[in-house]
């Protein structure tokens, strides 16, 4: 193509004023700003230039062009944040929003604060209140702690406690508990955040108490325990026992913080499930602050929960930090509700969606599997192949991480569509479905699919499979 034929299709373009006056982009300035409309149709514009200055393409006709400003509104008016069906067989996992909520739980907590609440007012005073002491009563009783503080994760927990306890001064940190977890999140570099400065003591696999007595200077303010808990360390190793450490931090006049993570409540193996450290049990060793997540094996929202000593936690309560960590109502409102539901123990694997799934047997899951695969539409292409398997979840976000846990899945494959395809399809269908692939099949694991998710689920997949089959 010429210069001259380039030239006189660039002159094909229209105005980006000539274009907003068009009916379709009229009607469109009726629901969306103009702003934004105007905005796209410039877009639009530039990228339809682009395709001519490539020298390849004929230039496209306005109405073509209407209709792309009119997706690309539509889409970026659209919402980001989505229901997915989560088919990865990882119970909580951190990029589909980790613990799912108990639903009944959810509706009540919604229903008492998506209007006014007396979030920080005393109902019998009327003087203004404290949104710390909400929750802080059933926080302490469940964990046998003498207080709690909610802050909005665990990583500002960790963060509040030691800029609270030791600030400018020294925080003796195993080398074997140098964490990094996901995100790319790094123990030592919150702990730099912090304004404490860390002191390595022990070896990679061998701490004993003795490492952390030997490393106490007259700056040091803090002893951190990091639970391992996405990894672990096996063989040849050596940690120091709770105990021992407080009775040096009592001796030292320091403070011992043990970060757990996950947080279990309750002690798992009473349910032959693998052991998991046990928020109480850490308090009942003299730990001065425990910190550890809502949204985990706890089963709620996002929050990270502080509990303790209660002369300890006033110093973090003092520090002005904590109004920019504080959670706002909902969360405060939908932890409260997943407290609660461990007051009556007796029908919390009723309630409890993670509890629930992980002492399930593989029957259930198989008999969940199979009612999804009833449900798949029998017509369908001889190109389309999909069969109910046994398989293997993990309870995810850095709990048990060797652990695995009995489940089924159904797996499907379509001729001539590579598996990468057909799991991008899934991920874009109106309900969108996330699950993996292994080999040339597109796997759909249940263990984290909800008994009333199962049909939507069905549909949502038949919609895709009648489109490429």
């Amino acid at each position: 193509m010429t210069k001259l034929d380039l030239q006189e299709r660039l002159k094909q373009l229209p105005q980006v004023g000539a274009l907003l006056e068009r009916a379709e982009l009229q009607r469109l300035v009726k629901t969306y700003q103009h702003e934004l409309v105007k905005k796209k149709c410039i877009e639009v514009i530039d990228e339809e230039r682009k395709r001519l200055l490539s020298g390849t393409e004929e230039p496209s006709p306005d109405e073509i062009l209407i209709d792309r400003v009119i997706h690309t509104v539509e889409k970026f008016a659209d919402v980001r944040l989505r229901r997915v069906i989560n088919g990865t067989g990882i119970l909580l996992h951190t990029g589909l929003g980790r613990s799912p909520l108990i639903d009944a739980a959810y509706q009540r907590a919604f229903d008492r604060v998506r209007r006014c609440c007396n979030l920080e007012l005393d109902l019998e005073s009327g003087k203004r209140g404290d949104r710390q002491t909400v929750l802080e009563d059933l926080i302490a009783y469940i964990t046998n702690a003498e207080a709690a503080i909610v802050v909005n994760n665990n990583a500002a927990a960790v963060l509040l406690a030691l800029n609270s306890l030791a600030y400018r001064k020294e925080t003796l940190v195993s080398r074997g508990e140098l964490i990094e977890i996901g995100g790319s999140f790094r123990l030592p570099e919150i702990m730099k955040k912090s304004g404490t400065l860390l002191v390595e003591v022990g070896t990679t696999n061998k701490t004993y108490v003795r490492d952390y007595a030997e490393a106490i200077t007259d700056r040091t303010r803090a002893i951190l325990v990091a639970h391992s808990s996405n990894y672990r360390i096996k063989g040849f190793v050596q940690e120091a026992g709770l105990e021992g450490l407080v009775e040096l931090g009592r001796k030292a006049v320091i403070s011992v913080i043990h970060d757990l993570g996950g947080g279990v409540i309750v002690d798992l193996e009473n349910w032959n499930l693998p052991h998991e450290p046990v928020v109480s049990d850490s308090v009942s060793a003299g730990v001065d602050v425990v910190t550890f997540s809502g949204d985990k094996v706890l089963g709620g929202p996002q929050s990270g929960i502080i509990v303790g000593k209660a002369k300890t936690l006033e110093r973090l309560r003092k520090n002005h930090l904590l109004r920019a960590l504080r959670p706002d109502k909902f969360t405060l409102a939908f932890l409260e509700e997943t407290v609660r539901a461990y007051l009556s123990p007796m029908k919390l694997l009723e309630q409890h969606p993670v509890l629930s799934r992980l002492v399930e047997e593989r029957a259930e899951s198989l008999a969940r599997a199979q009612r999804l695969f009833d449900l798949v539409d029998d017509n369908v292409s001889d190109a389309v192949k999909v069969e109910v398997i046994s398989s293997s979840a993990q309870l995810g976000s850095g709990a048990l991480p060797l652990e695995e846990f009995p489940s089924a899945a159904i797996r499907l494959k379509i001729r001539d569509l590579k598996a990468s395809r057909l799991a991008a399809a899934l991920r874009d269908a109106v309900l969108p479905i996330i699950g993996y692939t292994k080999k040339d099949w597109v796997v759909i694991d249940v263990k984290a699919i909800m008994d009333d998710e199962i049909a939507e689920t069905a549909n949502s997949f038949n919609l895709v499979v009648q489109k490429y089959s």
